[in-house]
């Protein structure tokens, strides 16, 4: 009988043990699908404060040292990022600037958590609703590839590479060029 006890004890452990393994295999999947949604709903959220006015909106998506390069124009840090999206309010082919309400549709979203980093790519879709009656004006599209670490349980912005594809404003004709594809690793 005691035999049989110990033998069934024995089982049970690794039962647990089995269980444990798994558990802790799942607890890690988990959290890269929710660091994977917060990073998804954070860069929606970013892109709602287009065409709001206040540049400091953005602040809080970027850490201290963040990298920002928009079409050519590389700020650094988060005073240098406010000035891009300040200079954007002057530019009347800026998207901000359009009739009526503007909306950003993100799509082909490609995210890779390995963490408390990531990257992150996207293709975004700018447009204008200026009448009610009237269907919708695609204003511009472009893509953005981004890297990002999570500071006290917040995801956030260390760089960020945004190409715009068309409905470039006329403040960047200068810096911008035809980059077909964007990589990390190329660049470094």
């Amino acid at each position: 009988m005691k035999a049989v006890s110990a033998s069934a004890a024995a089982l049970v452990a690794l039962s647990l043990a089995a269980c444990n393994e798994i558990s802790v295999e799942v607890d890690t999947d988990l959290q890269e699908l929710q660091d994977r949604i917060a990073i998804e709903d954070m860069v929606v959220e970013y892109y709602a404060n287009l065409g709001g006015g206040d540049a400091h909106a953005f602040d809080d998506y970027f850490t201290e040292d963040a990298i920002f390069d928009v079409n050519g124009i590389v700020a650094n840090g988060r005073e240098e990022i406010a000035g891009i999206y300040e200079g954007l309010g002057d530019d009347d082919t800026s998207a901000g600037n359009t009739e009526g309400p503007f909306r950003m549709i993100l799509s082909n979203a490609v995210v890779d958590v390995d963490g408390d980093t990531a990257t992150a790519s996207f293709i975004w879709t700018g447009i204008s609703n200026p009448e009610i009656g009237a269907p919708p004006v695609f204003v511009e599209q472009g893509r953005e590839y981004d890297r990002l670490v999570k500071v006290d349980g917040e995801w956030k912005f260390t760089h960020r590479v945004v190409i715009a594809d068309s409905g470039l404003p006329e403040s960047m004709k200068e810096t911008w060029e035809r980059r077909a594809d964007f990589s990390f690793d190329a660049a470094e």
